[in-house]
């Protein structure tokens, strides 16, 4: 019973964790309409601030996932939590483009390494039997996070000015990270799991990077995650443009899409094992087909509620494209190469997120402020991901996942 709660209060403390990565991540975007204002910046350097955090964010998600299988979860999760939450901070002091750029490329790779560490703490504390599940409800932290931040970002702004936005949310990250580190002990791991990595994982490298199956997941996440991307760090500001609406309007309507994520996300594990067990790529195939629809839906849509809807249908299967992917790819992978090897599909997803925010800006300045070729960008894009999930081979999968659930069993 005692193992059980320590399970489950890791599974909170990371989910938390996980929602106060996207509360900092979610900042820059509702308060970049003022931010633009203040240093004087067009749409393509505002789109070069968003992205510039992507660079460096998916830059360090392979050594990051490295660290996280040489050092252990715990410790990289920790460095990883204080570095972001300090540039986060950091961002509140801003003086100019130039310096804003520089602290958000140093905020990226402060975050950078938590989502593969976290992802391999996950998977150490629930085991390979419950890997599918742990992990979509894991990743739905991603999108409760996203939808909470506006509540919690835009009454601060509206109160103290963006400046004091971050320096209130870094804190809560230093506050975060303090407990985390007196609940989950011990931090380190043994040395005699260390040694026993270090032997398995040789050769390892070479297996994950020549392996067509790992990039086939790569290109589908990267896909995804361009409409993931963009809408995330271009929507606030289409809606107070375009749309015309005020900050606090914003703190309403922006959650709504991450709620129906949320759902979808937490809830993909279950339906994959339940309804699509040896036909996993199916349901990667369907709900990013549904995607691209309904992204094309809303940039044919006039009116704001129309919008608004087809954004929350948008994002509610986006999210079971992502969390399926990543779910199914975690079954494929053993635990001693979990971070590596998440750090590479973490590398093709967050790179999406330097090219979907600086391409769409890029797209809004070329069109006079429209957005819809913006948009239709964003519609090619998962229809790639599309494309390659029906290239995924089930009878490969299957094996695959066959030998390595045999191999943490009886490692275990």
């Amino acid at each position: 019973m005692r193992k059980d709660s320590h399970k489950y209060l890791v599974f909170a403390l990371l989910y938390i964790g996980f929602c106060i990565l996207f509360i900092d991540r979610a900042a820059i975007s509702i308060a970049l309409t003022s931010m633009s204002k203040d240093f004087g910046l067009t749409s393509s350097q505002s789109g070069l601030v968003l992205s510039v955090f992507y660079i460096s964010y998916a830059l360090i998600q392979v050594p990051g996932g490295w660290l996280s299988d040489k050092l252990g979860s715990k410790v990289v999760i920790i460095i990883a939590v204080i570095m972001w939450s300090l540039f986060t901070m950091f961002t509140g002091f801003s003086w100019s483009f130039t310096s804003l750029l520089v602290i958000r490329f140093m905020f990226g790779i402060g975050e950078g390494p938590y989502a593969a560490a976290c992802l391999s703490e996950t998977s150490e504390v629930f085991g390979y039997k419950n890997r599918s599940k742990s992990t979509s409800s894991m990743l739905s932290s991603n999108y409760v996070g996203s939808a909470i931040a506006p509540m919690i970002i835009a009454p601060i702004m509206i109160a103290f000015g963006w400046r004091a936005t971050f320096h209130v949310v870094g804190i809560i990250g230093i506050i975060f990270v303090a407990i985390y580190y007196l609940a989950v002990r011990p931090i380190r791991k043994s040395k005699d799991v260390g040694e026993g990595k270090k032997e398995s994982k040789k050769g390892n490298w070479k297996e994950i990077l020549t392996s067509k199956m790992v990039w086939q997941f790569v290109i589908i996440a990267f896909g995804i995650s361009m409409v993931n991307k963009g809408l995330d760090s271009w929507m606030p500001t289409y809606l107070l443009k375009v749309r015309h609406i005020n900050l606090k309007s914003i703190s309403y309507l922006v959650p709504l899409p991450f709620i129906a994520a949320g759902l979808g996300a937490f809830s993909s594990g279950w339906i994959m094992d339940k309804y699509f067990k040896n036909r996993e790529k199916l349901i990667i195939a369907l709900s990013s087909l549904l995607t691209t629809i309904f992204v094309f839906e809303m940039y044919n849509a006039e009116s704001l509620t129309s919008v608004i809807i087809f954004e929350v249908i948008t994002y509610f299967f986006k999210s079971i494209t992502f969390a399926s992917t990543y779910s199914l790819f975690s079954k494929i992978i053993t635990q001693d190469n979990y971070g590596s090897s998440m750090g590479v599909l973490n590398f093709g997803g967050q790179l999406a997120g330097f090219v979907a925010p600086l391409a769409m800006g890029f797209l809004v300045d070329m069109f006079n402020g429209s957005y819809n070729a913006a948009f239709l960008f964003l519609v090619f894009s998962v229809g790639i991901a599309f494309i390659v999930s029906l290239t995924l081979n089930s009878k490969d999968i299957e094996k695959r996942s066959n030998i390595i659930a045999k191999s943490e069993i009886k490692t275990a």
